[in-house]
């Protein structure tokens, strides 16, 4: 198999898989699913080139582990969350907006863009599919090393955060300790650094450089798109909020400035 051939076979999985998802969605009227999706959705392009290519190589098996347990805790966190909860605002809020072209925007704007943006940040995973038959390499250390942090970022600071948000004490406030004392999302800081060891896993491998496009994509859209600029718009008007992000670094984790802590 080619890279090429690699990256076919996963625009045709991600094709079928959003459809469905976009016909399901239809059938519950809940676009809410396509959040739930995202994470799986990894899982299932993973699987399938590393079942396809048959090759079973230790650095394979390695990624494919750890996409598996990044995509099934995340997938479940967002299922136990939203559970009962109905369709989330964000889809509501389009449903009228969109009116009668609903359902074509839905499908393109919501199912196939997310497929767009799956085959991109997964682009590593070619990478290592289809070049990664030789024997663990230090670097794949370094990645290993990378995404465990970037998983215990992104675990615990969900863990932290649904706590906190179940405690009818803290509404209308922030959360500002454990994790979030030392930035603002660690949750999305764990997920940038997944795939940026990922990406290193393979950046020894013929091509490996490419496989870039999946960590500078997530972050892009994290940094300056879907992830941060969204939260903090909503965020801002909790007056405290702003308090807590002129002491709290945005995303990479650093001391809080100690002269703007209350004491």
């Amino acid at each position: 198999m080619t890279l090429v051939e690699a990256i076919w076979i996963s625009a045709l999985v991600i094709l079928s898989y959003m459809t469905i998802l976009f016909i399901l969605s239809i059938i519950l009227k809940d676009n809410s699913i396509a959040d739930i999706a995202w994470g799986p959705g990894f899982i299932i392009v993973a699987v399938a080139l590393f079942f396809i290519l048959g090759e079973y190589a230790p650095r394979q098996i390695l990624v494919t582990i750890l996409i598996t347990i990044w995509g099934l805790r995340l997938g479940i966190r967002i299922l136990l969350r939203n559970s009962g909860r109905g369709e989330d605002f964000r889809y509501q809020a389009w449903r009228k907006q969109w009116g009668k072209y609903f359902l074509i925007r839905s499908y393109l704007q919501v199912f196939l863009l997310q497929g767009f943006l799956l085959l991109l940040i997964i682009f590593p995973v070619y990478i290592i599919s289809v070049y990664g038959k030789e024997q663990l390499l230090w670097l794949d250390s370094v990645g290993i090393i990378i995404w465990a942090i970037g998983f215990f970022f992104e675990a615990v600071g969900d863990y932290q955060l649904d706590k906190f948000i179940k405690n009818p004490n803290n509404k209308g406030k922030i959360l500002d300790y454990g994790l979030w004392r030392y930035t603002r999302h660690p949750n999305y800081f764990g997920e940038v650094t997944q795939w940026w060891g990922i990406f290193i896993i393979g950046l020894g491998l013929s091509y490996g450089w490419l496989g870039i496009i999946g960590p500078i994509t997530i972050t892009f859209l994290i940094l300056k798109v879907s992830g941060i600029p969204m939260l903090e718009k909503a965020m801002s008007k909790n007056p405290t909020f702003q308090p807590y992000k002129e002491k709290t670094s945005v995303l990479i984790p650093w001391f809080p400035k100690k002269s703007e802590f209350p004491k």
